[in-house]
């Protein structure tokens, strides 16, 4: 699990380099089949870019559920 916010409290903004973070993660991982779980600020502005360096799972709470009535149309924003 890399996290891309400081742990405590949800809504807050993607820590700009946490990228680095992953890619490294994935340099050290090679080719073995070991889950990069990224959390924290997770949103349709930089959930392809997460992606890209190496996530394979996202957490994304406030992308969702900020989106009161339409959590369909929000989970379909964060497919890549």
């Amino acid at each position: 699990l890399i996290m891309s916010v400081n742990p405590g409290f949800g809504g807050q903004k993607f820590i700009e380099g946490s990228e680095k973070k992953i890619k490294d993660a994935k340099e050290i991982i090679g080719n073995r089949k070991i889950i990069i779980q990224v959390d924290g600020g997770i949103n349709q502005s930089n959930v392809k870019r997460v992606i890209k360096a190496g996530a394979t799972n996202i957490v994304a709470g406030s992308a969702i559920f900020n989106e009161k009535n339409n959590y369909a149309n929000a989970i379909m924003n964060l497919r890549y």
